[in-house]
Parts: C-alpha cells; sequence; structure tokens
C-alpha cells in the first residue's frame, strides 16, 4: 500500500514550486492524499537546519561540512515526513532531493562521489523517489526569473555563484537524467507555465499507470484501491 513518492529538479528559476502547486491540485481532484514537501528542510529539525545552509553560514567551513548538513537534513526530512506520507498510501511531492545534493554539492571541488553516496546511502535508505521531474532552463533565463521573484529580497548562498557554476549544475541534472532513464523525465522550463503543466501531467500519469500495472500483477498497490480504479480510467 506504499504510496507515490515525486521529486521535482532544476536550476534557480525553473519554476519548481509552481509546477508542484499545479500538480498538487490536480491530484487532489483525482481523490488523492498529497503531501507537499521540500529541501533543505520538510520537517522541524530540517528546517532550522535549512537557515543554515541558505544563509551561507555553514559556508565558511566548507564544502565537505554542508554536505553533512544537507544529509543531516534530509535524513530527520525522510524519517519524520517522507516515508511516514508514502506508509500511508500518500503521493509525495517535494521541492529537491538527492540529485540537488549531486548536482550542487557534485560539482563543488573537492567533494568526491563516494563520499556523497555514502551520505546518500545513510539519509535516504531505499526511500527513493518512484519519479524525478527535472525542469531543464537556461541558467541565465532561470536567473533572471529567480532575481524577478525574489524583488529586492537577498539572494540565497546557492543564487549567488557565478554563471559558470549554475551551467556545471545544468549538466549535472541532465547527466543524471540520461543515467537514470527510468526514474527520471527532463522537461523544458522556459516554456509557458500552461504548457510545462501538460508535459509534467503526462509523465506523472504514465509513471503512476505503470506502477500500479506492475503492482496489480504483484498482487500489491500504490495506495487505497479507489484510487488504482479512478485512475485506470482517468482521461491521459
Amino acid at each position: 500500500m506504499r504510496g507515490f513518492f515525486i521529486t521535482f529538479e532544476g536550476g534557480e528559476g525553473a519554476g519548481k514550486s509552481t509546477q508542484i502547486r499545479r500538480l498538487q491540485e490536480h491530484l487532489q481532484q483525482q481523490g488523492h492524499r498529497v503531501v507537499v514537501t521540500r529541501e533543505p528542510g520538510g520537517s522541524p529539525g530540517a528546517e532550522a537546519v535549512r537557515h543554515v545552509l541558505l544563509s551561507g553560514a555553514a559556508e565558511p567551513f566548507g564544502p565537505e561540512m554542508e554536505a553533512v548538513l544537507f544529509a543531516a537534513a534530509r535524513l530527520d526530512h525522510v524519517q519524520q515526513v517522507i516515508r511516514p506520507a508514502l506508509e500511508e498510501g500518500a503521493v509525495v511531492l517535494c521541492d529537491r532531493f538527492i540529485d540537488s545534493t549531486r548536482a550542487y554539492q557534485g560539482t563543488t571541488k573537492g567533494l568526491s562521489k563516494s563520499f556523497l553516496a555514502a551520505l546518500e546511502r545513510a539519509a535516504v535508505g531505499d526511500t527513493m523517489p518512484d519519479l524525478t521531474v527535472i525542469l531543464d532552463i537556461d541558467p541565465e533565463i532561470g536567473l533572471q526569473r529567480a532575481s524577478a521573484r525574489r524583488g529586492e529580497g537577498s539572494v540565497d548562498r546557492f543564487e549567488k555563484d557565478t554563471l559558470a557554476v549554475h551551467q556545471k549544475r545544468r549538466k549535472a541534472f541532465l547527466d543524471i537524467a540520461k543515467a537514470e532513464p527510468e526514474r527520471c523525465v527532463v522537461i523544458d522550463a522556459s516554456r509557458s507555465a500552461d504548457a510545462v503543466a501538460a508535459y509534467v501531467l503526462e509523465a506523472v500519469q504514465k509513471a503512476m499507470q505503470k506502477r500500479w500495472h506492475l503492482a496489480e500483477e504483484g498482487g500489491k498497490g500504490p495506495g487505497p484501491r479507489k484510487h488504482r480504479k479512478q485512475k485506470r480510467h482517468a482521461d491521459v
């Protein structure tokens, strides 16, 4: 009766929050229980760490310390929010997860893939996303969007990085999608919000239907039985 775990990834200004909200509304209309959360943060303990990370307070201690703090926040988030919601059959929508660490900390000089992989295993265990939506956008456009959204507010720890660094992160997300095509789908986020939402919904419906088909063959459902019946007859 495990729920369905969807993560949204992408660079600054890709529109993750907008698309998560729109998907949440659609899924709720279909009768699903939906839990929306974010990283860093999502649980009381992780939210406390979020301020330290995004304010840049941890930056002077080096990239290893930042990565450890991200992992500690993720562990609390998974244990307190994500895993319990999935066990109750909910659809969990998370704004950033493991792939942000891979793309952001993974492009930081001095951090090895083995070090980050060990932190990832310790933080998430087997609680991996069923689907990861990567909203891809040119960093220049994304940063302009982020600046317009922020207004006069201060930039966070990661927005202030150079364009070259943001471009490396974009490539890292695309490389992740190529390496894990069964889990990841890349969507052009430069389109209108309506167009992006349509592509997101198509990807989610396809992934859910595949999962439900396999689950029914194995006798295990991803959520309440009524949800499977509703979605099986839903328009794709």
